[in-house]
């Protein structure tokens, strides 16, 4: 039995730079730590849907402008 992982792609990167805030910034306006927003920058983690909601709010924007729906499998 194999164990596939699927990572959305995201946009958080760059929304983050235009903002010109930190790593750090971001995770203390999220509420989560700075290895999170690393993380999931990096697309080493999907954030849970709650989250996700948060972030996009946190930008403005709609969740489907930060995440890209279709999955990016990882093997």
């Amino acid at each position: 039995m194999s164990s596939t992982l699927y990572i959305m792609k995201n946009e958080v990167r760059e929304f983050r730079r235009k903002r010109e805030l930190s790593q750090a910034d971001l995770a203390e306006g999220l509420g989560v730590s700075r290895q999170t927003v690393i993380a999931i920058e990096s697309g080493r983690y999907s954030p849970s849907l709650p989250l996700a909601f948060r972030i996009a709010k946190f930008f403005e924007v709609p969740v489907e402008t930060m995440f890209d729906p279709s999955e990016e499998e990882v093997q």
